[in-house]
């Protein structure tokens, strides 16, 4: 009897999560969950799921931990947090929807409430003061769209703002990430000019393709455009981060496999790294900065790898570090598209990887930030997964950074 491809896929992934349990069942200590939004079919419609996992401290491995619910839609593509952790919103592009959780000491979801957007959402962030939900939407005209947050409660809008080019009004901006400055002071969003680059079809715009909206958060969360703002970020900017010490964004470019660093000024100004860009690997779509902001890590979707950079603490300057390996680039499955690392010991990475319909797992080496593979990766997860974050289990410490 033969077997599709996928069935392969499943199949292999299926024994190697059986496999990290049966080596971890001795010891295991629950350090992290991890949640995964994906969809329960690869069908059109089929039912948005959030997928639970435990992280074992020893390995890195993890299980299901949790029975998948729904995301309260259908292709959720986003997922954030709040920095307590007791948090999580889940965007749906299927019914338009952002969708509240909160999470129980065992790592259950149970939803709260919901709010449907006007237009697509595309990427969501929240402030570490758990005050704002930042949502980004729209697939002809981009939107940042903020939301006061009470108790993890979704609110009413505080701040809306269209993203366009001055210069260049009716131009069709696309959104593709949002962060927020570790201390609250600006909200950042990725976006493109699909005017001016539309690989495949027409343009008629000869504005510079790729840009980053800066706005500064007044008292009452009112946003305004930071002065210089929006700022070039290459050709086609696919997602976005920030350090800690909210002094660096880091962005990358999706067209030239490209990572573009950024300096914040004092007044939320963004400056190029003089010494940038740096490379990436094939089709760069996600970036996320260990808790310590000394380690980034930067899914190719192309090339079907995680890369890793160490970061300079004065000058933010990235540098590639090369795995036990001898290799710049360490192998997930197919497409990753987001990645995170474990808030409590800050010892593994996670990707989810999109066309593998799965998560791969990776160790953290502390001294080094290079990366070696977890016990019996990859691990399943329901039909094209776009979005993973980890929350702590108890009352474990996080990782955190000194300014």
């Amino acid at each position: 009897m033969k077997f599709s491809k996928l069935s392969q896929l499943a199949l292999v992934s299926a024994i190697g999560l059986i496999v990290a349990t049966l080596l971890t069942a001795c010891q295991l200590v629950t350090i992290d969950f991890v949640y995964v939004a994906a969809s329960a079919g690869a069908s059109a419609g089929s039912a948005g799921q959030i997928y639970g996992y435990a992280t074992d401290a020893q390995s890195g491995a993890i299980r299901s931990a949790v029975t998948p619910i729904s995301s309260g839609g259908t292709n959720p593509v986003a997922m954030a947090m709040t920095s307590d952790y007791l948090n999580v919103y889940v965007a749906n592009q299927g019914n338009n929807s952002v969708v509240h959780f909160t999470v129980a000491d065992s790592g259950v979801l149970t939803q709260k409430d919901l709010i449907t957007l006007p237009n697509t959402p595309v990427s969501i962030a929240v402030n570490s003061a758990n005050t704002y939900l930042y949502v980004v939407s729209g697939t002809s005209s981009a939107t940042l769209t903020e939301y006061a947050l009470s108790s993890g409660t979704i609110g009413s809008v505080t701040s809306s703002q269209p993203l366009t080019l001055t210069a260049y009004p009716t131009d069709t901006i696309i959104s593709t990430g949002v962060t927020v400055l570790a201390n609250n002071d600006a909200v950042y969003v990725t976006a493109y000019d699909k005017s001016a680059y539309n690989p495949g079809g027409t343009t008629s715009s000869n504005a510079n393709p790729g840009w980053v909206f800066g706005y500064s958060v007044g008292s009452s969360g009112a946003l305004t455009a930071a002065s210089g703002s929006p700022y070039q970020a290459g050709v086609k900017p696919s997602a976005l981060a920030t350090d800690p010490t909210s002094r660096f964004i880091f962005v990358t470019d999706y067209a030239s496999n490209e990572l573009i660093g950024y300096t914040v000024l004092s007044t939320n100004v963004l400056s190029f790294m003089i010494n940038g860009p740096f490379k990436t690997g094939d089709e760069p779509t996600a970036i996320t900065i260990d808790p310590r902001g000394i380690y980034m890590y930067i899914t190719n979707s192309l090339d079907n790898t995680v890369s890793s950079y160490s970061i300079s603490l004065p000058t933010g300057t990235p540098s590639t570090i090369v795995s036990s390996t001898s290799t710049a680039g360490n192998t997930t499955d197919t497409e990753p598209v987001s990645v995170a690392v474990e808030p409590s010991l800050g010892r593994y990475v996670y990707t989810a990887n999109r066309l593998g319909n799965s998560i791969s797992g990776f160790k953290l080496n502390p001294d080094t930030g290079a990366l070696s593979s977890t016990q019996a990766t990859p691990y399943p997860t329901g039909a094209l997964p776009m979005a993973v974050i980890a929350v702590p289990h108890g009352n474990h410490a996080t990782q955190s950074v000194t300014p």
